[in-house]
């Protein structure tokens, strides 16, 4: 039992990435990488920190020092890119809305502040007069990332008819695929809160296994047949209204 609960730690740990260099080519075959740079970047980011940190994982010398550093690293990286992509996936689907797409830009930059003093004060607030705040933002800047891709996720679901975003199509593919990673962090990270270190280990095979998911979910998505990004015509729905309504206002 415990050799095969090895194995599939190994599997979990190692094939995802591996994957990653399929999605890899798949965004070079279509050349998706000028479309979506920021998720280009993100899967190279996996697979750089995959080559560093799986090495020192496996090490039997290794120690909680010898980990932080790195991973706190890598997961300030990560956390930037999975917040860049969600503003890429906006505003790919904006795109034929112009009025909309620079509406939206100062809204998104503000927000992007707002989350960041939010994640200074909850840290302040959760750690009082202990100095060491930086973990603590990052791991709280993280989760605020993570429940604005579910929240992307939700969007895109409830919205797809309006935003005339085929469940098809490749940028939906791209956000299901970080939109569910995330939701797994966070289902994990809310048990762990309640339950502690009790059920840490099947909460890490419950992550990777929907992170080896997500990645096959990009693969099927991004070696689709080639699709399109000219824009089309503008669907005679409420969203062209707005758009029309601000370039007037934009006019003015």
């Amino acid at each position: 039992m415990v050799l095969f609960r090895g194995l599939i730690y190994q599997y979990l740990l190692i094939v995802p990435h591996l994957l990653l260099v399929a999605v890899l080519v798949a965004l070079f075959r279509h050349r998706l990488y000028r479309h979506f740079p920021i998720f280009f970047a993100y899967v190279v980011q996996e697979l750089v920190q995959a080559v560093f940190m799986i090495p020192l994982i496996e090490s039997p010398s290794l120690t909680f020092r010898r980990y932080a550093i790195p991973y706190t690293i890598s997961l300030a990286i990560s956390t930037a890119l999975r917040f860049g992509i969600i503003y890429e996936i906006f505003a790919h689907i904006f795109r034929n809305y112009p009025a909309l797409a620079c509406f939206g830009k100062p809204v998104f930059r503000w927000a992007t502040v707002g989350l960041i003093l939010l994640a200074l004060g909850s840290s302040f607030v959760a750690w009082g007069s202990n100095g060491d705040y930086f973990p603590l933002v990052l791991s709280v800047f993280d989760r605020t990332v993570s429940f604005l891709q579910c929240g992307l996720l939700v969007s895109l679901f409830l919205f797809s008819a309006q935003l005339a975003l085929s469940w098809k199509s490749q940028v939906f593919g791209i956000a299901l695929g970080v939109g569910v990673n995330a939701s797994a962090d966070l289902a994990a990270a809310a048990i762990r809160f309640q339950t502690g270190v009790k059920y840490t280990l099947a909460l890490d095979y419950f992550v990777m296994a929907v992170y080896h998911f997500c990645v096959l979910i990009w693969i099927f998505y991004l070696f689709a047949p080639e699709r399109s990004y000219a824009p089309k015509a503008l669907p005679q729905h409420d969203l062209e209204t707005w758009n029309l309504e601000l370039e007037r206002l934009l006019k003015q």
